[in-house]
C-alpha cells in the first residue's frame, strides 16, 4: 500500500495529520483558557465542537500520518528517521500537557475536605470579604479567597442545594442552584469565556458561563441557572447581620492556592488578570452593577467610595447604593416604602437618614430612630465586578454618572 502512494501525497498526508494533531490538541484548550489573544473573540462554538469531537478527530490524524511513517521509518534516511522521531516525541510533550497539566479542573482542584464553624469559634479575619448566603434563616459566608481559588463549591443550607461560584478573572461572584430537569447536578471547570469561568455539568455536558449562569455549548444551549440572592461584604459584616452564621474554613491541602489570593480582595494581587485598575471605567476597574428587567446599569466604585450613598433608578426601580465605612461592605436598596419614594443621604457614625421623614437608618437598611422606626429596606441584587466584564456579558448596559443623575 506504502508503495502504490507517490512520495508527494505520503509527504501531503503527514504534513496535514501533523498539523492536525498539533493544531487540535492546542486549540482545544487555548480557545478556552486565558492565552494571549484568545479570550476576545467568540470561539466557544468551535472550541466546543473540537472538545465534543477530539476522539475521532484525532483518529483521522493519525490515519493520515501512520502509513507515511511506516516509510518513513523502513526506508528514509537517518536524519529523516531522526527528525520524525522528534516531531512526534514533541507531540506526545503537547499531548501531556495540554490534556493533563492546562486543563481548568486539573489546575483548579475542587475542596478535598469541606467544613464549616459558626461565628463564634471561626477565626478568619473579619474583613475578609465572603459570599454570604442565608436560605430559610440559615446563614452561611464563603471567603472569596477559598472560592476563588476553588471556582465553585456545591453545598446544602437548609436542605436547599446551591452551588457557589466566584471567577477571580471577571471578579464575578454568582450563587446558583445546581438543579438541572429537577436533579442535583455535578459540575467541573472546563475553561473560559470572555475571561469568565465556564462550568461543565456531568449530566449533559453543556457548558455553562459563571457570570450569567447561561448555558451557551451544548445540549441545554439557551437554558438559565436560577440565581439564589447573595451578598458580597466583609465577614465583619455579614456576622453583625447575621451572628449565627457559620463560616467556611480553609481546606489545608490547598494552603498555598490560598496564599496567592490574600490580596485579592483589595486588589492588589500580583496577577495582571486578577489585580486591580484604581482608575474608573478601565477594563480591569471595579463597578457595581444592577439588573432589573432587562436593564442593565454601572455604577463606579471609585465614585461610590467617595459619595458613600448614591440615589438612583434602573428603569422603573429607584434604588439606593451604600457603601459602609469599612470601604469594602456595599449593598443595594430599594428606596420606596410604604409605597414612598425615599431619597438618602449619609450622615455620621456610617448612618444615612432619609429626607422625606428625616428617620435615621443603619447599614443594613433597618430604621433606627425617626418617624420609620422598625421599617427596613427591600435589598436587591447586586454585584461588584470588573468593568470589562460587566460591559461584556451586559452590552447595552448603563453607565451612572452625577450629571445624568441631575438630568433626571
Amino acid at each position: 500500500m506504502t508503495n502504490k502512494l507517490s512520495p508527494t501525497i505520503k509527504s501531503a498526508m503527514l504534513t496535514i495529520g501533523l498539523i492536525l494533531l498539533f493544531a487540535l490538541e492546542i486549540l482545544r484548550i487555548y480557545l478556552i483558557m486565558p492565552f494571549p489573544g484568545s479570550q476576545h473573540a467568540n470561539t466557544i462554538v468551535l472550541a466546543f465542537w473540537i472538545g465534543k469531537n477530539i476522539i475521532w478527530l484525532r483518529l483521522i490524524a493519525i490515519a493520515l500520518i501512520i502509513l507515511p511513517c511506516i516509510s518513513i521509518f523502513k526506508n528514509a534516511k537517518i536524519w529523516k528517521k531522526a527528525a520524525l522521531a522528534s516531531t512526534l516525541v514533541l507531540y506526545a510533550v503537547v499531548f501531556f500537557f495540554f490534556n493533563f497539566r492546562f486543563e481548568a479542573d486539573k489546575m483548579f482542584l475542587q475542596a478535598k475536605h469541606k467544613r464549616f464553624m459558626i461565628a463564634a469559634d471561626d477565626t478568619t479575619k473579619r474583613n475578609k470579604l465572603v459570599i454570604g448566603v442565608v436560605i430559610n434563616g440559615v446563614a452561611r459566608a464563603y471567603p472569596i479567597q477559598i472560592i476563588g481559588y476553588h471556582h465553585q463549591v456545591m453545598d446544602t443550607l437548609a436542605k436547599t442545594p446551591i452551588m457557589v461560584t466566584y471567577c477571580t478573572v471577571c471578579r464575578t461572584g454568582r450563587v446558583y442552584s445546581p438543579l438541572i430537569n429537577g436533579k442535583k447536578a455535578n459540575f467541573r471547570l472546563v475553561g473560559m469565556d470572555h475571561f469568565n469561568a465556564m462550568f461543565e455539568d456531568a449530566a449533559t455536558g453543556t457548558w455553562w458561563q459563571q457570570a450569567t449562569g447561561k448555558a451557551i455549548a451544548g445540549p441545554l444551549k439557551g437554558a438559565s441557572f436560577t440565581q439564589i440572592p447573595f451578598q458580597q461584604l466583609s465577614l465583619g459584616a455579614w456576622l453583625r447581620a447575621y451572628p449565627t452564621s457559620e463560616v467556611m474554613q480553609p481546606d489545608t491541602d490547598f494552603k498555598k492556592d490560598y496564599s496567592d489570593l490574600a490580596k485579592y480582595d483589595n486588589g492588589t494581587v500580583k496577577s495582571s488578570l486578577e489585580k486591580r485598575d484604581s482608575a474608573s471605567w478601565k477594563p480591569k476597574s471595579w463597578v457595581v452593577g444592577v439588573l432589573y428587567h432587562n436593564t442593565a446599569k454601572a455604577y463606579d466604585w471609585n465614585q461610590l467610595i467617595n459619595a458613600k450613598v448614591i440615589n438612583d433608578a434602573v428603569a422603573s426601580l429607584p434604588i439606593l447604593l451604600t457603601v459602609e465605612n469599612d470601604g469594602a461592605s456595599f449593598h443595594v436598596f430599594n428606596r420606596v416604602v410604604n409605597n414612598q419614594t425615599l431619597f438618602f443621604n449619609k450622615a455620621d457614625h456610617g448612618l444615612i437618614t432619609d429626607n422625606n421623614t428625616r428617620s435615621t437608618w443603619n447599614a443594613d437598611g433597618l430604621c433606627i430612630d425617626g418617624a420609620m422606626k422598625g421599617q427596613k429596606l427591600k435589598t436587591e441584587q447586586c454585584y461588584q465586578e470588573f468593568w470589562h466584564s460587566w460591559s461584556t456579558f451586559h452590552p447595552n448596559t448603563l453607565k451612572y454618572s452625577t450629571l445624568t443623575a441631575r438630568l433626571n
